[in-house]
């Protein structure tokens, strides 16, 4: 089953670069990450076995149960919010925070990662819709922070993280999607784009028009695994 649906999300990610109207600076390679949450961690292992070595976790403590029983192996993001009480674990189990919403979170690793000797892979969450129960950073905080992070030594910044409104019309988010990716552009003027090469845009209920938008990273739970148990945690 997991093969099946990983075929038609690769056909629905072609579909979608084939309808960019213009060239992209993200490329046209889409990273599918892949979101185990709420699942048990043999998901982990056949996601990995099926190729898809990006594994994204919304919380610290059920990515921390599922890495003791699988030490080695894929690319671990963490996708949901990060209370700074649990950030010297996230920065020791997560290859990439792509949920940096705030920059008392930005400090809180910079200052965490300095104590063990790494440098963190990191992404800025926006909140492009300005969503008031959704975490991340408003467009004037994110430009406002832009001419700041070369403070901070100890992370670097991959790219942006965004999550469009919920909606019955996928269609709707294409703005949400398109502004993400002007905001791309200006983080990779700001640090460079050497590094700055990550926009996470996209899961199960919109991720073709965040590929279409420029997206080059997806998150992907349902689409790929089926329904969750809430029961995990």
């Amino acid at each position: 089953m997991l093969e099946d649906n990983i075929n038609i999300v690769r056909a629905k990610i072609n579909k979608a670069l084939a309808q960019r109207k213009t060239k992209k600076l993200t490329g046209d390679k889409v990273t599918i990450v892949a979101v185990t949450k709420n699942h048990p961690v043999q998901v982990v292992t056949e996601a990995l076995e099926a190729g898809l070595q990006n594994i994204g976790e919304n919380r610290v403590q059920e990515a921390k149960g599922k890495r003791e029983l699988l030490p080695n192996g894929g690319i671990w993001h963490l996708i949901g919010h990060l209370q700074t009480n649990k950030t010297k674990q996230a920065v020791e189990l997560f290859d990439i925070i792509e949920s940096v919403d705030s920059e008392k979170v930005l400090t809180a690793i910079n200052k965490e990662a300095g104590k063990i000797g790494k440098v963190q892979d990191i992404l800025l969450q926006v909140n492009v819709a300005r969503e008031e129960q959704k975490s991340g950073f408003l467009q004037e905080e994110f430009v406002a922070l832009l001419p700041k992070l070369h403070v901070f030594d100890k992370v670097r910044v991959r790219g942006l993280m965004v999550i469009a409104q919920a909606t019955d019309n996928p269609e709707e988010t294409k703005p949400v999607f398109a502004d993400g990716y002007e905001n791309f552009l200006l983080l990779q003027n700001q640090v460079g784009a050497g590094y700055c090469d990550i926009l996470s845009m996209g899961m199960t209920h919109d991720y073709w028009v965040a590929v279409e938008e420029g997206a080059n990273s997806i998150r992907l739970g349902t689409a790929l695994f089926g329904l969750r148990d809430y029961s995990i945690k």
